[in-house]
């Protein structure tokens, strides 16, 4: 499915995007992120970013035509490839810096995903921002991390393990504060690592 209709009025909607600053533009898509993780997608309006942010909704139905464009943009400005330049010459030390990393902002991009959880099922345009944002680099990352560790025969090529490692971090990250209600921390992210990553790669 792709975004919904226009929210706002088809003469604002159609009107041609008013210039802002990227500082402006970047206290937008704070603003719509810090409410999503607060309230829900659900409960996000334009209306409520615009009073958030002391601006009119006109202005915001002139940038992006609807919540779910709005919400999609805001993804992709926030893309952040935290993953990159973990590079100690140690697979398992690589993995756990990831995992230490990853720890860091567990707890604010995994609030994140569960807040959009339904809303990504339901508007491609939408669930691509989010696997573009939050997903796709750091999978990419981790891919190369484990790339090294077989260049330098640390795991062989064709390790079975080696395809289910960023299912693993990333289900790991999803599934903590389900079964305890605690995001996955850096401590607990390398005890993981350490207890099932390494030894499913050979690894010590």
């Amino acid at each position: 499915m792709t975004s919904q209709a226009a929210d706002g009025p088809e003469t604002v909607a159609a009107s041609r995007r008013s210039k802002i600053t990227p500082e402006r533009e970047r206290e937008f898509f704070d603003a719509v992120l810090e409410q999503i993780r607060e309230c829900g997608y659900d409960s996000v309006t334009m209306e409520g970013v615009a009073a958030t942010t002391r601006c009119s909704k006109s202005t915001l139905y002139r940038q992006w035509r609807n919540k779910p464009q709005f919400v999609a943009a805001a993804l992709r400005a926030n893309r952040r490839v935290r993953f990159s330049g973990i590079d100690t010459g140690s697979l398992a030390e690589d993995l756990r810096q990831a995992a230490r990393t990853a720890g860091d902002w567990s707890g604010k991009d995994t609030k994140l995903l569960q807040a959009l959880g339904h809303a990504v099922t339901a508007d491609h345009e939408l669930a691509q921002a989010l696997r573009d944002a939050l997903v796709t680099p750091e999978i990419a990352a981790l891919q190369a991390i484990l790339g090294r560790g077989v260049e330098r025969g640390e795991v062989p090529a064709g390790h079975p393990a080696l395809e289910y490692v960023p299912a693993m971090m990333f289900g790991v990250l999803r599934v903590r504060p389900v079964l305890t209600g605690e995001y996955a921390d850096s401590d607990y992210l390398v005890r993981f690592v350490e207890a099932t990553v390494l030894p499913a790669l050979g690894l010590t």
